[in-house]
Order: C-alpha cells, then sequence, then structure tokens
C-alpha cells in the first residue's frame, strides 16, 4: 500500500486523468488531509464524479484522525525547524505523520517530504515527469 500525496493526483490529471491499471489502483490509500486538498481542487467534469466515486472508495488510513497523529505532525514540524530545515505546509507534515505511524511511503512531487525524510523514518517515492 501506498499513499499517494495530493501533488501526484495533479500531476496525473495534468496528464489528462489516472492512467493507472485497476491492480495499480487497488494498492493505492489516502488520508483526510489528502481528500480535502484533492476535492477542493477538483473541477467539474465528465469524469468527476466517477472519479469521486474511486477515490473515496480508496482505503483512508487514520480514519477517523487520532489526536496523537497531530501531536506527531506538530513535533515533525518543530523538529525540523529545529534543525534548519525549512517546511513550506504543516499539512505535509499531517500527511507525513499519517504515513510513519501506518508504515507506508508517501508517493509525492513536494519536496516538503523530502526534507520530512531526512530527519524522520518517512518513506518516500518520488514521482518522475514523464
Amino acid at each position: 500500500m501506498i499513499l499517494v500525496d495530493t501533488s501526484v493526483w495533479i500531476d496525473l490529471f495534468g496528464m489528462g486523468g489516472p492512467a493507472l491499471s485497476p491492480q495499480a489502483f487497488a494498492r493505492l490509500a489516502t488520508c483526510g488531509p489528502i481528500v480535502q486538498e484533492v476535492f477542493q481542487g477538483l473541477r467539474a467534469g465528465a469524469d468527476t464524479e466517477e472519479f469521486r466515486g474511486a477515490f473515496l472508495s480508496l482505503p483512508r488510513l487514520s480514519d477517523p484522525m487520532p489526536l496523537e497523529i497531530f501531536l506527531s505532525a506538530a513535533e515533525l514540524y518543530r523538529y525540523g525547524r529545529s534543525r534548519g530545515y525549512t517546511l513550506r505546509s504543516p499539512v505535509d507534515c499531517l500527511i507525513a505523520a499519517v504515513a510513519i505511524q501506518n508504515r507506508v511511503p508517501v508517493w509525492h512531487r513536494d519536496r516538503d517530504f523530502d526534507v520530512i525524510a531526512r530527519f524522520s523514518r518517512l518513506e518516500t517515492v518520488r514521482r518522475l515527469r514523464e
């Protein structure tokens, strides 16, 4: 299983929509903050409802999200800053905390995850442009 960040969903849609096989899609997961980010930017269109149904059928990690995830995210942010790392998004810290707790990698195109991985147990997969 892999937690797919919003940055990858945006990239996939920029290339004409998710070209993922059903087998690949079955290995993907999401979480509350990613659901929020994706649906904030979702545009109306012919494929929107189909995507919405498929996306909402993905496993949601840490749902409901316990307080310990928020505390872990805050600690990631504080620890990174104390070590001189600049993290642009507290939401990325929250997503990273979910991934760490669930022991799954984050598939992303967002530099915050690479930074967090430098000082934590976060595993990442960086999506390459095609």
